[in-house]
């Protein structure tokens, strides 16, 4: 997860002099703390290191990234009128410096070592921008989804098409792979997913497939609803720890990748116990191609970064 860096020493160090957006603007900043990972840990791919927010930050949207809290806006989305502040994305003119932080990074990247791009995903992001910070119970976007379907319907088509251009410009600019972040989905029931989500993250994940790479579909939550991302589009279907790896890959169907599904807080555990829930991921994937394993979330911050290598270590078959 793109996350790893978070428990790196070395990226604490940069975070004490840049905050986040300072980070992602900066191209040769950001390349570098996209690489710590994959130098630390010996993972097979980077992933670019940006904010879900990055690309309506992009589009003029005000919001704050606060620390410890996530994306906050002082004035949500409840309006139609308020549809106008999403505009669609340029991003040459918008986010130049994540499509410059991808030059860099496959300049820089062993050829061996791949490159994944990654956005936020319609639903997720909507939730943010209707409740203006994160939420629990996300009450303000149901309401509106339910009470309001037309400027539903209007505001995840203008989120739909910020992000398809976001995730087309990445490929571009050298993202051989991208992944599609639909965090908050599993709050929802499989029919209300069905009906307000998965044709909007559907026309994404075709406009990455029109691209000409994969891409990866993930989220959390989200066992109850893996047919129905499935049917909205994905070569690879993410899959948390709630449900064991085999089983839902043999729902989600074997033409399809899964990603998954190690507890993030596995890694606190003994290494024994670690050890043992990272072969038994391996043992459900039965050896098939396609099994890209991850966590099911993102790294706690207080993971051992000798940890997180030793598990790559024992994925990659060099520890017992």
């Amino acid at each position: 997860m793109r996350q790893a860096g978070r428990s790196l020493p070395e990226y604490r160090k940069i975070r004490e002099k840049h905050d986040l957006v300072a980070i992602t603007q900066q191209p040769e900043l950001c390349a570098e703390v996209t690489l710590q990972p994959v130098r630390r840990l010996g993972v097979d791919a980077a992933i670019l290191f940006a904010d879900i927010m990055t690309p309506l930050l992009g589009v003029g949207l005000d919001v704050r990234l606060v620390e410890n809290v996530g994306p906050v806006l002082d004035q949500p989305i409840s309006r139609a009128e308020d549809m106008e502040r999403l505009r669609p994305l340029e991003p040459e003119q918008d986010v130049p410096y994540v499509l410059r932080t991808l030059h860099l990074l496959r300049t820089m990247l062993p050829p061996e070592v791949g490159l994944i791009g990654f956005a936020g995903a319609p639903f997720t992001l909507a939730s943010y921008l209707v409740e203006g910070r994160p939420s629990r119970t996300y009450a303000r976007t149901k309401q509106l989804m339910y009470s309001a379907p037309a400027l539903w319907a209007e505001l995840m088509n203008r989120l739909a098409g910020i992000v398809s251009t976001y995730l087309t410009a990445q490929v571009q600019a050298g993202a051989q792979a991208v992944q599609l972040f639909d965090s908050w989905a599993g709050c929802l029931s499989v029919d209300d997913y069905r009906a307000y989500v998965l044709p909007y993250s559907a026309n994404i994940l075709r406009a990455v497939a029109d691209a000409g790479v994969p891409s990866i579909h993930f989220g959390t939550g989200t066992s109850a609803m893996l047919e129905a991302m499935r049917e909205a589009g994905g070569d690879v279907i993410g899959v948390d720890w709630r449900i064991p790896l085999d089983v839902a890959w043999q729902r989600i169907g074997y033409d399809r990748g899964v990603q998954g599904n190690l507890d993030p807080l596995a890694l606190l555990a003994p290494w024994e116990v670690l050890a043992n829930a990272c072969r038994r991921v391996l043992t459900q994937g039965q050896g098939r191609a396609g099994h890209v394993f991850n966590l099911g979330h993102g790294v706690d911050p207080s993971t051992s970064p000798d940890t997180l290598a030793r598990v790559v270590r024992l994925v990659h078959g060099e520890d017992a």
